[in-house]
């Protein structure tokens, strides 16, 4: 295979700069000074290139609907020991897979006379002949028909089920009366007259149904031939494109240092599951597939998204991002495999050395001040939280403790009961949105409005968890009221007073372009990292399961917020 050579010179002298000791992590990262260099070199060149023409949203007189699109850098060492930086890009840029500067695909399937796009022309025929049968004007005339019989048959039967109730009726009236008016031979008489009168009624039923029945068939009948075309037609697509797919699957072969090689269905070994769609054609594939070809060494990477935000997902133009968990983990797990990389710090137990604050308590109640980056309940990988320290401080304590939960990320006040009965009574309260609670946020810029609701539903993004996506569609609703404290340095401080409780619901209100548009300060999954995320429960409020009277907790770094906390004094 002849490959062009996409090694680029790094324009900055970098002769000072020491290399790392190890390989990037690329699910969790602070970019190396390397990476974040070759980073800005490759922006540059977006800013005042020429070579393409893609719309990234960055100009507002934008005529087609942009798309903003996620690139990588990774910084290499040559044969001769030379450092420079390869380019990528995920997906296809300006309609191409192959524009110049950037790393080829791994698979390009869209070369002249390849399988794929034979595959894709026989697929579009049976497309046009669906189409072509679906608009026939015989065929539409049918549907048509059959609705309108569907119709009449459903209004027609109603009708005269509503007829035959009150016929029964009158005839149970009849009969009840007969008993005091007629004789006993002339109520056998209408007995017998009242017995007919409801099989005549039964058989007319019967009769209208067999006449619609065989009313409606004729015209299924006739619309048989195009339904069964158009199952066949159906079939031989799903055929066609299940093989395309299969076959695409076992073209994207990617290496490893070793140049052991696997494909998508050795990667993703699983015959219940399907690879996701886009895999391989993110950009970290791609740079370490052309690494390892060219027999490049890969020393740091880092990707950065350039461009608009999409509709669901948060993406901030020039933010690092890390590599995606449903298409890039397991290609990558195979790609870097024998390759020593940084620690994964999602493993580093932050909290091990934290003390958990107890800010109230009493027979039923325990009130804690949650620190930044402690679990509230056991993760996958890290067993301490403030579920495991409050039931190892009280192994008596009866039901599931947990009322509700903190991000891991997140600081504040956090509930947790010591009986069943007080959590069931607590559980209730947050079911039915009775709780009130604040949270503080400091926010990465300035806002232009002073107060107002969000409502964006979201659900777990399922190839990259644990991030959330706005999904108008399967989306679960929520609901945030905020407010704007003081801007200052760039930064804004705000509360937020959430009605409903998502995971990341916050987090997401604050990143979104369609919430404030502005990440909260610290947010490492939709904003910037920094040395925590700023966002606080500092308020809660609520009715003490036993008392009954109104509870009121701060946690607020102000003293004058801290002595405004009251519990009931009889609780």
């Amino acid at each position: 295979m002849y490959l062009l050579n996409y090694f680029q010179n790094f324009k900055e002298d970098i002769s000072e700069i020491p290399l790392p000791e190890k390989f990037t992590f690329p699910f969790y990262y602070e970019p190396h000074h390397l990476a974040k260099i070759a980073a800005k070199e490759l922006q540059k060149y977006l800013k005042t290139q020429s070579d393409f023409i893609h719309d990234f949203g960055l100009n507002k007189k934008s005529e087609n609907p942009p798309i903003g699109k996620m690139f990588g850098v990774l910084v290499v060492k040559n044969n001769e020991n030379k450092i420079g930086y390869l380019a990528a890009f995920s997906g296809k840029l300006a309609d191409n897979s192959l524009p110049e500067k950037f790393v080829p695909p791994v698979f390009n399937m869209r070369t002249d006379g390849s399988f794929y796009l034979k595959g894709e022309k026989e697929i579009d025929k049976l497309n046009k002949r669906l189409t072509s049968i679906k608009q026939d004007i015989t065929y539409v005339s049918l549907k048509k028909s059959i609705q309108k019989i569907s119709k009449e048959i459903t209004t027609d039967l109603t009708l005269e089920r509503k007829k035959l109730t009150l016929r029964k009726f009158d005839r149970k009236v009849r009969k009840k009366n007969s008993f005091s008016t007629l004789t006993d031979s002339a109520i056998s008489s209408l007995n017998k007259k009242l017995v007919q009168e409801s099989f005549n009624d039964q058989f007319y039923y019967r009769e209208l149904q067999e006449y619609y029945q065989k009313k409606i068939k004729k015209e299924e009948e006739k619309i048989a031939v195009y339904k069964e075309e158009i199952a066949s037609l159906k079939k031989q697509r799903k055929e066609k494109s299940n093989y395309l797919q299969q076959t695409l699957f076992s073209k994207y072969a990617f290496l490893n240092k070793d140049k052991k090689q696997k494909n998508l269905l050795d990667i993703f070994n699983n015959p219940s599951i399907k690879p996701p769609a886009g895999s391989g054609e993110c950009s970290a594939p791609k740079l370490l597939q052309y690494a390892f070809l060219t027999n490049l060494t890969p020393i740091c990477l880092a990707e950065f998204w350039w461009g608009i935000s999409p509709n669901s997902a948060i993406r901030k133009h020039e933010n690092f991002y890390p590599a995606c968990q449903g298409r890039c983990k397991p290609i990558l797990t195979h790609m870097l495999q024998g390759i020593q990389m940084d620690p994964n710090l999602l493993l580093k137990n932050l909290s091990e050395k934290q003390d958990l604050e107890i800010v109230y308590e009493d027979a039923v109640l325990i009130v804690v001040n949650k620190p930044a980056e402690f679990l509230s309940v056991p993760g996958k990988n890290i067993t301490d939280s403030v579920y495991t320290r409050i039931k190892k401080k009280y192994p008596s304590a009866t039901g599931p403790l947990i009322v509700h939960r903190l991000d891991m990320s997140t600081s504040g006040i956090l509930v947790l009961t010591k009986t069943k009965e007080a959590n069931a009574t607590l559980q209730s309260q947050f079911i039915n949105r009775t709780v009130k609670k604040r949270y503080v946020a400091v926010l990465d810029g300035h806002l232009t409005q002073n107060r107002g609701t969000i409502k964006l539903p979201l659900r777990v993004d399922l190839e990259d968890r644990p991030r959330q996506l706005v999904d108008f569609k399967y989306g679960k609703k929520t609901e945030t009221n905020w407010e704007l404290v003081k801007k200052e340095n760039g930064k804004s401080r705000v509360h937020f007073y959430p009605v409903t409780g998502r995971t990341h619901q916050l987090r997401i209100h604050a990143a979104h372009k369609d919430g404030l548009n502005t990440p909260i300060f610290g947010d490492d999954l939709y904003g910037k990292k920094e040395n925590r995320l700023h966002l606080h429960a500092e308020y809660i409020e609520f009715l003490h399961p036993s008392t009954n009277k109104t509870c009121l907790l701060y946690t607020s770094p102000s003293p004058r917020d801290r002595q405004k906390s009251r519990m009931p004094s009889s609780a």
